[in-house]
């Protein structure tokens, strides 16, 4: 395929149509709503102002001034359920995934989106925040596909092993001072594959390193300073601002130990704030509130919580480093969090990532609030992968399609003609596909970028019209250069 044959959709969004009416900027009969950014591909003839297009599989009709030539930056926060999953794809084409939750949602999304990776498919990178399995499972399914590679898969230095008398599920942890430290760090593929460990993300970690589909496994931290790639001269730069190692005298590898195995494996959560052109991101993993003390004392060199008559260059210094135009709330929207971190992030958008079917109720309420206290502009924004997915009721749960798909599987190995197991394939095949399409539709919250401006987008679930499929929120740069939700522009 030509280069000169792919466009992309104007923004906010565009509409194909099945013809073109001269004179008009609208044509007759919708039958597509395109996102800004939606791929689509020139088919032929030019008529007027109108071009002929295909795109999410409908062929038609549309006009010039609704095309673009330029990719955008996309976020796809998907819906995994209990867990945290997003999927970004850069200006450049290139494919890089935080998180994959703790199902299959996120394989099941990806193999929907890429084409049911039917050839060789190389994604440039996995960040897996921290070793929970809600952020780390999912993980598993796309490894054991023989056509999706990995370039490299980034974690956070911490590797759970099997604990001993004089040590714990995390390695040793060495007291220095009045500060306890973690020593076990696993910082490249030697030090994995020389680990002992029958712990399952150990256990995954090795096999996916071994299967020849994985160039290299690493640990991501502020060592590193960005991601590697994405440096501070390109036009979109990942600075990675956690985990944080304090090495020791001897230059070995430390992390702060953060009183229990459950919040040391989330306080040294990756975080990386995505920067392009005036547009910023910042995904925190499950960040808690003794962590996000730690990094903004690290940051600001300041006591945290601040002293008063230290607040105002406090919160100068840490908006330095955090502040952000959208935040991935951490942590699936626990309460266990400090609303210093939320001010100094200052965002205008929030992305919530939980499931209905976990005992945390996660989002908390009080979180919810102070999201909205603390963020910027009158009317700030919060989405929810959970709230997203809240299909109408003739569109079952995933986890119900599935049992359907056991039934019929069994259907398949146990016909007793030909005819009967042709029939019993093509059904098991239909409902696969609706199990994709039931994550692909309702639960993906969807960001698109240029640089300066920014659409959040969700699914409608039962759309009126084929021309109004999307639930669309603009944020436009404003006189005094910050973004700001638009309410009038839809």
């Amino acid at each position: 395929m030509a280069d000169s044959d792919i466009r992309f959709a104007g923004f906010p969004s565009a509409v194909v149509y099945e013809r073109p009416v001269e004179g008009k900027k609208t044509g007759d009969t919708p039958v597509q709503h395109l996102l800004w950014g939606d791929w689509l591909k020139l088919k032929g003839p030019i008529r007027g102002d109108w071009l002929k297009v295909r795109a999410r599989g409908v062929d038609g009709w549309m006009h010039k001034e609704c095309v673009r030539e330029e990719p955008l930056l996309e976020f796809t926060f998907v819906d995994v359920g209990q867990g945290d999953g997003c999927i970004i794809t850069t200006p450049g084409d290139q494919q890089i995934i935080v998180d994959a939750g703790q199902d299959d949602n996120m394989f099941r999304f990806l193999r929907w989106r890429f084409g049911q990776f039917r050839s060789k498919f190389t994604f440039q990178s996995a960040i897996i925040t921290h070793p929970d399995s809600d952020h780390y499972q999912g993980f598993k399914k796309l490894l054991e596909d023989n056509n999706v590679w990995f370039e490299t898969i980034f974690h956070n230095g911490i590797v759970e092993r099997d604990a001993t008398g004089k040590t714990n599920s995390l390695g040793r942890v060495q007291k220095t001072g009045k500060i306890r430290y973690l020593r076990d760090i696993v910082e490249d593929s030697v030090t994995l594959n020389a680990l002992s460990s029958n712990k399952q993300y150990a256990k995954m970690l090795k096999k996916a390193l071994g299967s020849g589909r994985v160039g290299n496994i690493q640990m991501l931290s502020t060592a590193d300073g960005y991601l590697p790639g994405y440096g501070p001269n390109e036009p979109l730069h990942v600075q990675v601002l956690g985990p944080v190692p304090e090495p020791d005298s001897a230059g070995n590898v430390r992390l702060r130990w953060f009183r229990s195995i459950g919040k040391t494996k989330n306080g040294h959560s990756i975080v990386v704030r995505f920067q392009y052109r005036n547009v910023s991101v910042l995904l925190g993993g499950d960040l808690n509130s003794e962590a996000e003390h730690y990094l903004l004392n690290y940051y600001t060199g300041l006591v945290s919580p601040p002293d008063p008559d230290k607040e105002r260059e406090y919160f100068e210094l840490a908006r330095r480093t955090f502040e952000s135009d959208v935040q991935k709330s951490c942590h699936h929207g626990s309460s266990d969090f400090t609303e210093f971190l939320l001010q100094a992030v200052n965002p205008v958008a929030t992305v919530v990532s939980s499931g209905d079917n976990e005992p945390y109720s996660h989002p908390r309420a009080d979180t919810l609030g102070t999201i909205g206290k603390f963020s910027r502009g009158s009317r700030p924004l919060i989405f929810s992968t959970e709230l997203a997915r809240s299909a109408k009721e003739n569109i079952k749960h995933p986890n119900e399609l599935k049992e359907e798909a056991k039934k019929l599987a069994k259907d398949v190995t146990e016909a007793k003609s030909e005819k009967a197991k042709q029939k019993a394939q093509k059904a098991l095949a239909s409902l696969i596909e609706k199990i994709d399409r039931s994550i692909a539709v309702y639960g993906a919250i969807n960001l698109r970028t240029d640089g300066n401006d920014i659409i959040i987008a969700q699914k409608i679930e039962s759309p009126r019209r084929k021309d109004e499929k999307w639930d669309i929120y603009v944020l436009k740069r404003q006189q005094n250069g910050r973004l700001q939700y638009d309410s009038k522009c839809k």
